[in-house]
């Protein structure tokens, strides 16, 4: 059996971020696992809930795996998880993750865990924003050197105001792609392409809600899994 954990934000994950690998890797007999930074249910940007921004058919799925999913309404608390249970560590994204999970201490321990043991990890859109402050056990940033990709300035400036600020009013703290790059990572957002997945070594990052399917194919595969029939 293939075991994965998701890390999920409390301050706003984005629904097809978190819905599509989720469904996907169950599909392929996955057995999946959600944790949050208190171990309550997640919350979901609702953005990502509204047709007009994401489409009705989407918007309409992913609030029903949102409600109805016993998984993610019954999380574990993130520092209960350990990355050696698991064969990948999935950290959906979403604004929201600036606020609590890529600093959560424990959530940067899985990634480093995962990355540095026998496991994956999958970091989508704004999660990945936790390579610019996860640290190997050496010390030293975990994305320095490594090939990335993530949500891009050329998106975030067409989401915040002059000031940073988000729709909801809340003041984002720093944006993934500087982050990123100041740690050391080797940026790429494949602007010119519909989706954007990076593999460097036993990270894989993806770009944004578009690349949600590609990214959880490219983990079944990097994980050896193959859809079941």
């Amino acid at each position: 059996m293939t075991d994965a954990l998701f890390v999920v934000s409390e301050e706003g994950y984005w629904g097809e971020e978190c819905v599509e690998p989720l469904e996907t890797l169950s599909d392929a007999g996955v057995e999946v696992t959600v944790a949050t930074p208190s171990g309550n249910p997640p919350v979901i940007d609702e953005r990502s809930l509204d047709p007009d921004e994401v489409g009705e058919e989407t918007a309409e799925h992913v609030r029903e795996v949102h409600e109805t999913d016993e998984r993610l309404n019954d999380p574990i608390p993130v520092a209960q998880a350990d990355a050696e249970g698991y064969d990948a560590v999935v950290f959906p994204g979403g604004h929201g993750t600036a606020w609590d999970i890529n600093q959560d201490k424990h959530a940067r321990q899985l990634l480093r865990d995962a990355v540095e043991g026998n496991g994956k990890a999958l970091v989508v859109c704004h999660a990945v924003g936790i390579l610019g402050f996860a640290r190997d056990s050496h010390g030293a940033f975990i994305v320095n050197g490594r090939d990335v990709t993530g949500f891009p300035n050329a998106w975030e400036q067409g989401i915040v105001d002059e000031q940073d600020r988000m729709p909801d009013g809340r003041k984002l703290p720093y944006w993934t792609e500087d982050e990123v790059k100041a740690a050391g990572g080797n940026w790429d957002a494949e602007l010119d392409s519909d989706t954007s997945v990076t593999v460097d070594g036993d990270l894989i990052t993806a770009r944004g809600p578009g690349s949600s399917s590609a990214a959880a194919d490219t983990l079944l595969e990097e994980l050896d899994v193959e859809l079941e029939a």
